[in-house]
């Protein structure tokens, strides 16, 4: 599907954090040269022009960790609210009858409301299914991937309960998924599981995403995670590690330091784990966030998604990731600087993608904020922004807000 709001050679007059304003041109969906606002040969074409004063220039956002067969669901499924186990009944009884169809329908429309807010970029976890058909969810992904190829990059992860043969996972893999994941923290022999997957992993050659220790008190594998995969040359993730955030510090930062020397890229969920845990908790409720702090300080290959939008594990989310950012440093303690590079440039850093941003040779996917700075960007995430895929303006938002009646003037205070 071709969503084509033109092709620019030339960004002018844009923000961009720690630099200025600045005029961006663009070349086969690259940045070609960044030079001082204003002094940027202007092009012949007037359409050519994309004028961005006002606006803050960034790098796109990438999705690390999303369900997009699963995004948008709560209202089919009507699930009562509460915790990880509760969230996977209510979704495993609708799974076992939807179609595929169904998961196409509402898997595109997730990318385009993650595109409209500037990602471009999405690796989202498929669920294996039980039954005569597991493979309607890959199908449907891989379709809404070739759909929307020139509007995102689309990466597809099997996620497959226990009880699914490793010879389906290999199917599945067959049927166009980029890379093995599960949740083996929740299988009766975590660790068994998990040597199954990677077996699985090392045989394929492919990606690994892993659901790690998604509880605050339950089994650790993290560092089975690390010691198995030292040392291997494919990309090697870990999502949610909220265990990791309630260890004692000495256990803590022994297990970073084990991920961190395996290059395993950390996946926070902010919203989706702030939700799911501590339910069991009247008072000081623990929050589900695994160590931010601890893991940016370590050095460690760090990135932060969404995770679910709107379906039994998270009824909530806006499908952008400066909610994510936002999350972040609230929850997370992080910078705001910090939370960006997570959903940005540390995203696709941990997916693998080739860097990008308004920097000259870097791939020209882009976001355009109506924002001065990062800050107010993450803190207001503001409406109007243009987004750009490798070059191309694949999205466009407005927005205006108009008063019944006349603001007055401000009244001065007294001296």
């Amino acid at each position: 599907m071709g969503i084509d709001g033109g092709t620019p050679a030339l960004l002018r007059g844009a923000s961009v954090p720690g630099v200025g304003a600045v005029d961006v041109q663009l070349e086969d969906g690259k940045v070609r040269e960044v030079m001082p606002s204003g002094t940027a040969p202007i092009p012949s074409d007037p359409a050519a022009v994309l004028d961005l004063d006002g606006y803050l220039l960034v790098g796109a956002m990438a999705e690390p960790h999303a369900h997009l067969d699963k995004a948008g669901s709560w209202d089919k499924i009507h699930p009562p609210m509460g915790d990880l186990r509760a969230a996977i009944v209510s979704w495993r009884d609708y799974a076992d009858t939807m179609t595929e169809t169904d998961v196409f329908e509402r898997a595109r429309a997730q990318v385009l409301r993650n595109v409209a807010h500037g990602t471009t970029a999405i690796r989202t976890h498929v669920d294996v299914l039980r039954g005569s058909d597991p493979l309607r969810g890959i199908r449907a992904l891989v379709a809404v991937r070739e759909d929307l190829r020139d509007v995102a990059d689309i990466e597809i992860i099997t996620l497959s309960p226990d009880d699914i043969p490793s010879s389906v996972i290999e199917a599945a893999l067959d049927a166009g998924a980029d890379g093995v994941g599960a949740a083996p923290h929740l299988a009766p022999d975590p660790f068994a599981e998990l040597s199954r997957l990677l077996d699985i992993a090392e045989r394929r050659g492919c990606v690994v995403d892993m659901h790690t220790d998604e509880s605050l008190d339950e089994v650790v594998t993290l560092g089975a995670l690390a010691e198995r995969t030292h040392g291997w040359r494919q990309n090697v993730s870990a999502g949610h590690c909220v265990r990791l955030g309630t260890l004692p510090v000495a256990e803590r930062d022994d297990l970073i330091a084990k991920a961190v020397a395996a290059r395993i890229g950390m996946i926070a969920n902010p919203i989706t784990n702030l939700y799911l845990q501590g339910w069991e908790h009247e008072v000081a409720t623990p929050r589900g966030l695994t160590a931010a702090r601890a893991l940016i300080d370590a050095g460690a290959r760090f990135a932060a998604g969404a995770d679910n939008v709107r379906d039994p594990f998270n009824p909530m989310g806006r499908s952008d990731a400066l909610e994510t950012a936002m999350l972040l440093v609230v929850a997370g303690h992080v910078t705001a600087d910090e939370a960006f590079h997570a959903v940005s440039a540390g995203a696709r850093d941990v997916m693998g993608l080739a860097p990008a941003g308004p920097t000259p040779g870097a791939q020209a996917d882009l976001v355009a904020i109506r924002a001065q700075h990062l800050t107010q960007a993450i803190a207001e995430a503001p409406g109007d922004r243009i987004v750009l895929h490798r070059g191309r303006i694949v999205a466009r938002t407005t927005s205006a807000v108009h008063f019944p009646t006349q603001v007055p003037e401000p009244v001065k205070a007294r001296s």
